[in-house]
């Protein structure tokens, strides 16, 4: 059987440079860090997603993606694809790291909804999908969760895509997530809430502010001003979109240690969480707030910052929790 386009099968994607998903828009990255321009070209949190007619044996996928250096200690993983069912991981497939290459995942014969998590770290471009022994179709949209952050949310320290926060949550949900976490980054960039307000959604979650301890660093009252200025310009695209701010979760080192201007990210934390109630009691009813601090403790960070799978698993939960009781998305089963 030929090759099926790819397109009608993508979710995750925020925007396309050619036939490449990225996470920025490629026509106004210049006013962009070069860090979070450079994450953004790594296609975090895109999937395939499709449904298989009863009998079909199994989905093969066209690609193109760099290729780990021979000292690569997880050469052999690099190039790792997940086929997922509903909440279960079915298979996984390793093949040879290439620039060009074709995996086969084997399918249940019941057919069903499957989705197709590729390794995100090597920048891989879906060229073209096929089915075996059957047929294929793109699997139904469903609303978009558009997810900005750092690389907590980029799914640092999960170990598979699929276990990120959002990808956990989004399954969770029923959501087509949208991944638009940057490591090193999400320090309260301007002209990424214009990204955001341009980007179509149903739904929106920010969570930033650990970076804005060390890596540029904030003092509170900055960051709180800067909290209101990234909201107010996601409001001029979605003026009424659902709105989600998850402050910093737990960061042992800076949760009681001053930064370069003297704020520790206690103190930073309070402010981003002062500056979104500010905005709920000026009249925003659709923005809602979950503070970050009870949602992990240190047993759930594997390097004393990002999450282990535990704590993805708990930040998701909460997030979906949260969503719930504000009224976001329907409620779940009780």
């Amino acid at each position: 059987m030929s090759w099926l386009e790819p397109a009608p099968f993508l979710r995750g994607t925020a925007w396309l440079d050619g036939d490449r998903p990225v996470r920025a828009d490629p026509a106004d990255l210049e006013r962009l860090p070069w860090d979070i321009a450079e994450r953004a070209a790594l296609p975090i949190g895109v999937r395939v997603e499709f449904t298989a007619a009863p009998g079909t044996r199994a989905v093969e996928l066209r690609y193109r993606a760099a290729v780990p250096g021979p000292g690569d200690a997880l050469r052999s993983l690099r190039h790792g694809f997940a086929l997922w069912r509903g909440p279960r991981c079915l298979a996984e497939a390793f093949p040879e790291p290439a620039t060009e290459g074709t995996v086969r995942l084997e399918l249940p014969r019941s057919g069903g909804e499957f989705t197709v998590h590729p390794p995100e770290g090597q920048a891989p471009v879906v060229r073209g999908l096929r089915p075996v022994g059957g047929a294929l179709a793109p699997a139904p949209r469903r609303p978009r969760w558009l997810v900005h952050g750092d690389s907590i949310t980029e799914g640092w320290w999960s170990t598979r895509p699929a276990h990120s926060w959002p990808a956990t949550a989004g399954r969770a949900l029923g959501l087509d997530a949208v991944n638009l976490g940057y490591a090193g980054g999400a320090r309260g960039e301007l002209p990424l809430a214009e990204h955001l307000a341009r980007l179509p959604g149903e739904l929106i979650t920010l969570a930033f502010g650990t970076n804005c301890w060390s890596t540029v660093p904030c003092s509170a009252p900055l960051l709180y001003e800067t909290t209101r200025a990234f909201v107010t310009l996601v409001r001029r695209g979605h003026p009424d979109t659902p709105l989600l701010l998850l402050s910093p979760v737990l960061r042992p080192a800076a949760e009681l240690t001053g930064n370069a201007l003297g704020a520790t990210l206690g103190q930073l934390r309070e402010a981003m969480e002062e500056a979104v109630r500010g905005l709920v009691a000026a009249g925003d009813t659709r923005l809602a707030l979950l503070p970050g601090r009870p949602l992990l403790g240190p047993q759930d960070l594997a390097d004393g910052l990002h999450p282990n799978d535990r704590g993805h698993r708990r930040i998701a939960a909460a997030v979906a929790g949260a969503l719930r009781t504000a009224g976001f998305v329907p409620p779940g089963p009780s």
